[in-house]
């Protein structure tokens, strides 16, 4: 493998320093790195699918569609509410959980990129 340093001068300085500039501060950097994370793991990704597609759903409902226990459902849940993917609502005793916009617009580009059909 070739050595990856530059022995040369060769900084464009302009074009380093407007780059540099125009990145997202570190804040922004560490919640969509959180967001990728979160629809990193099979099970989170599968439970952000059934939420796009089925809508509201509460735990009981979503742990018999992805085929998993409602307790570790209930952990994927909050690892996607903690990354602002999902968000939940009481409705008397049941929690009701579905997508937020910011985590229907990563699944669909992550969807389409993976090209994971509907």
């Amino acid at each position: 493998m070739a050595d990856e340093t530059c022995e040369l001068l060769c900084l464009d300085t302009v074009k380093a320093e407007r780059l540099r500039h125009d990145l997202p501060g570190l804040d922004a950097l560490t919640s969509a790195a959180e967001a990728g994370k979160a629809l990193s793991d099979p099970t989170r990704l599968r439970l952000a699918l059934a939420l796009r597609d089925g809508g509201e759903m509460c735990v009981c409902d979503l742990a018999w569609v992805s085929e998993r226990q409602d307790k570790l459902v209930s952990h994927h849940l909050r690892q996607l509410r903690g990354a602002g993917l999902a968000c939940s609502r009481k409705d008397g005793r049941m929690v009701l959980y579905s997508l937020t916009g910011r985590g229907e617009a990563l699944l669909a580009a992550l969807t389409a990129a993976a090209g994971v059909a509907r």
